[in-house]
């Protein structure tokens, strides 16, 4: 069984730092949830999507209609996370500070993501982040 801090850091490179869907999605259960409470409801990034196909193609639509910011970029050696276990082995807490370099200078964006596991897949994901700020 993966231990939170590997399913953690897949789920950032499948998702942040690949921008790989299909990989991010087949992290989820069948009838995974993924929730970004924080997001505007109708806004470009995903608020909430229910089981394993739409994570998968709601994603892949998200990836393909947000173009990256070329003039910034994620500066792995600056940016930090901490994991938080929890007394239930299904459930940690990230708290993330990611920092990004760019002509404007370095911005940091903060956020704090709630995994809940099962059978080593994430069940639930609720992202807590801002979107218009650095999703």
């Amino acid at each position: 069984m993966a231990t939170p801090q590997e399913i953690f850091e897949r789920y950032v490179w499948a998702g942040a730092m690949t921008r790989n869907a299909a990989a991010l999605a087949e992290m989820f259960t069948v009838d995974g949830v993924f929730e970004a409470p924080l997001a505007p409801a109708g806004g470009a990034f995903p608020r909430r999507l229910e089981g394993r196909e739409e994570i998968r193609r709601e994603m892949a639509a998200y990836y393909e209609r947000s173009v990256p910011d070329t003039g910034r970029t994620v500066n792995v050696d600056r940016s930090r996370y901490v994991l938080h276990t929890t007394a239930d082995p299904g459930v940690f807490v990230a708290e993330i500070d990611t920092v990004f370099d760019g002509p404007a200078g370095v911005t940091t964006v903060s956020l704090v993501q709630i995994f809940r596991l099962r059978d080593g897949k994430i069940a639930l994901v609720r992202d807590y982040f801002a979107p218009e700020h650095g999703g």
